[in-house]
């Protein structure tokens, strides 16, 4: 499979990646082994977790996906072949009632705070260190997670924009030899502007990632982020490529298919709007015309973008699993190029 250079970390990833967030939840152990062993086989060197997965969060099940993916690297004997990467939680304030249980409930990206995450996560994976460490979400008021507009923080619990302590607390790590390299995720360009400049004042080594979501469904990166992510070399992993399956087409018509994520969870309102529906029935019907089919065609426009250095998989059966991973061979005509582009101008990013 085809790798690419994360930013300037020098590690090589490969342009589709795993993301384990079912893990533990829509998917037992033995599932997620299947899941692991074929992507693997595939030639998927980039492992994607986070302490707070599987998602939804809940207390029972905190860091049981990085418990699942250490217990099957240690039985197969295959960490030296992977890429792995996972998340320390960011904070959890009034808006974000996710993870009240996790460390002091307020859980600010501190100094102590990353490094007991960090503690936490390299000995669940039962590795000495992680290549990719992240910021899962910025310790400030902005808008993610499908929010819309910005608004102004009412108090400094939801506006601490500590970057440079953790930026410090990072680097710290990597010095350390506990993170070979550390990125960001679901951040603005003012956030990723920030964390290159104080590290660039400070002679620290820079961020290298950004997990932000992008699809066909939401194409917001492109608008600032995109240019950041060239002009000073911070490699995209792009999550929610098929906006949580909505892409497949399966969720058209009323359909519900039995154990899919927004089946069993209907908290995702993100990827459900009238807007979202329309446009992915639209792309369903132009890899329709060209005997494509639409989650491979969703899949290989993601990962073809100039800016893309890796696309995160989510699957809860290997058999998607497969069907996700032959995007990797797959080309667009200019033909379906221009139908993706005439959709776009009309159904501008439904699910941002």
């Amino acid at each position: 499979m085809e790798k690419n250079t994360l930013g300037k970390s020098g590690l090589e990833v490969s342009c589709l990646g795993l993301g384990t967030m079912t893990f533990g939840e829509q998917n037992t152990e033995e599932e997620a082994f299947a899941q692991m062993d074929c992507a693997l086989a595939a030639g998927i060197n980039l492992f994607d977790t986070a302490e707070m997965y599987p998602v939804p969060p809940q207390e029972k099940t905190f860091t049981k996906t990085e418990q699942i993916i250490g217990k099957w690297m240690k039985l197969r004997k295959c960490r030296e072949r992977l890429i792995l990467s996972t998340k320390v939680v960011g904070p959890t304030v009034k808006s974000r009632s996710m993870g009240s249980y996790i460390r002091d409930g307020i859980n600010h990206l501190t100094k102590i705070n990353i490094k007991t995450a960090l503690e936490g996560s390299l000995s669940r994976l039962k590795t000495d260190t992680i290549d990719l460490y992240q910021i899962h979400w910025p310790d400030r008021n902005v808008n993610i997670f499908g929010q819309r507009g910005f608004a102004l923080p009412e108090d400094s619990e939801t506006d601490n924009a500590g970057i440079p302590e953790t930026l410090e607390a990072l680097e710290n790590l990597r010095k350390s030899g506990k993170i070979r390299a550390f990125g960001v995720s679901n951040e603005t360009p003012w956030g990723v502007m920030r964390y290159l400049s104080l590290a660039e004042t400070n002679g620290w080594e820079k961020v290298v990632s950004i997990q932000n979501p992008y699809s066909l469904l939401n194409r917001t990166f492109e608008s600032g982020l995109a240019e950041i992510t060239y002009r000073e070399s911070v490699g995209l992993l792009a999550y929610s490529p098929l906006a949580f399956g909505m892409l497949t087409g399966k969720y058209l018509d009323g359909q519900r298919p039995a154990r899919a994520r927004l089946t069993r969870f209907s908290r995702f309102q993100r990827y459900q709007t009238k807007n979202a529906l329309r446009a992915t029935r639209d792309y369903a019907n132009l890899a329709k015309e060209h005997a494509l089919e639409p989650a491979q065609m969703a899949l290989a426009f993601v990962r073809t973008r100039p800016f893309m250095t890796s696309v995160l998989l989510g699957a809860t059966s290997v058999t998607q699993l497969v069907t996700n991973l032959a995007s990797a061979e797959l080309e667009l005509s200019a033909e379906v190029l221009e139908g993706i582009e005439e959709i776009h101008s009309r159904l501008p990013n439904p699910c941002p």
